[in-house]
C-alpha cells in the first residue's frame, strides 16, 4: 500500500512539474516575441538609422 501511495505521489509531482514547465515555455516564447518586436520598432522610432542593439 505504501509503494502505491509513493508511486501516486511521484506521478502527481511529475505531472505538476510538466504542467508548470509547459507554461514556462509558453511565457518564454511570449517574452521573446515582445523583445524582438521592441528591438525592431526601436530601430523604426530612431528614424531608421542603423543603431547598436546594446546600450553600453
Amino acid at each position: 500500500m505504501l509503494v502505491i501511495a509513493l508511486v501516486l505521489l511521484l506521478a502527481l509531482i511529475l505531472g505538476g512539474a510538466g504542467f508548470a514547465l509547459h507554461w514556462l515555455w509558453i511565457i518564454a516564447g511570449i517574452v521573446l516575441v515582445v523583445w524582438l518586436l521592441g528591438f525592431l520598432f526601436r530601430g523604426v522610432a530612431e528614424g531608421g538609422a542603423r543603431s547598436r542593439w546594446y546600450r553600453w
